[in-house]
């Protein structure tokens, strides 16, 4: 497939730039292949989903993962950790006029210091000092990183507003944005109605916003995430899909953790470790049934993914419908229900 296939035309007042007011109070496009689209609010989203079926949720949380300072040497720079290793030390992306050589001495705001040990392909080996760790290091000195298409600087609102409300985990450097619109109250709601709940974990990475720069989309190189599927999931899944419910993920990313956990195998097995999964079109879903899901960018991975999952013809609909109702994409947008093509 060619990856002219997955573009559209998106004018740029429909792209998010804050979060809505009051969470949750987002628009909610439900586009069910064996149904009209019909538009609705995020609100209701109680109403779509049976009892016994499982709903899961990506609970990573995003690390204030942006620094800014200079060179002991001299030279501005700015470091985007993408993955802690350890206590003190992190993968990181580096901007700066030259790439940091190994034994490079970095200042950065706040006091923080650290050195350049090695190259890892694209990204920076970074040694922090001191006796505290990269997580409490970014959480006192970091800024939040929003994504390239938000045109400013993240502000205080941002702090609360790009963190889903069930976030545990920290180590993503971008929210798991469908899960920006649940409130306490709506998971009580879902709850009180016997739908059940699960989470998993995937640190979302910046390769996330990476862009397709190949023609043939199978030519693609596919970034790696961390992902951690617990037994006591697999479990409860397992259960919902012999009693005849659905699966929900909520978000692509809850959705990559799920299908890379029965990779191997075929079918759920608990576990964790990296995944570079690329769902495009043709791919046989093994876990998710439904997909609750913002609006993506044109010609991205993630437009691939949905199209594999509810057919490309469907989303290409479901995209013009968005766009002619003024759906706000992207992070801080309006969401979408999606199922399989063959529902």
């Amino acid at each position: 497939m060619n990856i002219a296939d997955f573009d559209f035309e998106l004018p740029d007042e429909l792209i998010a730039q804050y979060p809505p007011e009051v969470r949750g109070s987002s628009r909610l496009l439900v586009a069910l292949p064996s149904l009209p689209i019909r538009d609705a609010a995020f609100a209701d989203v109680a109403d779509y989903v049976a009892a016994g079926d499982v709903l899961v949720f990506n609970n990573t949380k995003v690390m204030k993962a942006r620094l800014f300072g200079q060179k002991a040497s001299g030279g501005k720079i700015e470091a985007l950790i993408e993955r802690v290793l350890d206590e003190h030390t992190a993968l990181a992306h580096i901007r700066s006029s030259k790439s940091p050589k190994p034994g490079t001495e970095l200042i950065f705001e706040g006091g923080v210091q650290a050195v350049m040990l090695e190259r890892a392909g694209e990204l920076f080996c970074l040694r922090f000092a001191g006796s505290e760790s990269v997580y409490r290091l970014l959480e006192e000195n970091g800024r939040l990183p929003l994504p390239p298409y938000i045109e400013r600087a993240a502000d205080d609102e941002d702090d609360s507003r790009y963190q889903t409300v069930y976030a545990k985990y920290q180590g993503a450097v971008a929210a798991p944005t469908a899960g920006l619109h649940f409130t306490e109250e709506l998971l009580a709601k879902l709850a009180a109605k016997g739908v059940e709940m699960a989470e998993v974990t995937l640190h979302v990475g910046a390769g996330t916003f990476q862009p397709v720069r190949v023609e043939n989309i199978a030519d693609h190189k596919m970034h790696s995430e961390w992902f951690d599927v617990p037994q006591s999931v697999v479990d409860k899944i397992e259960a919902a899909q012999s009693r005849g419910n659905k699966i929900w993920a909520v978000g692509t990313t809850s959705m990559r953790a799920l299908e890379s956990a029965a990779r191997a195998e075929g079918r759920l097995k608990a576990g964790q470790g990296d995944t570079d999964i690329f769902i495009t079109p043709g791919y046989r879903f093994k876990v998710v049934d439904r997909l609750i899901t913002n609006f993506h960018l044109p010609k991205s991975t993630l437009l691939m993914l949905v199209s594999a999952l509810s057919g490309m013809e469907h989303i290409r609909n479901v995209y013009r419908h968005a766009v002619e109702q003024q759906y706000r994409f992207f992070s801080y947008g309006d969401a979408m229900i999606l199922g399989r093509a063959e529902e």
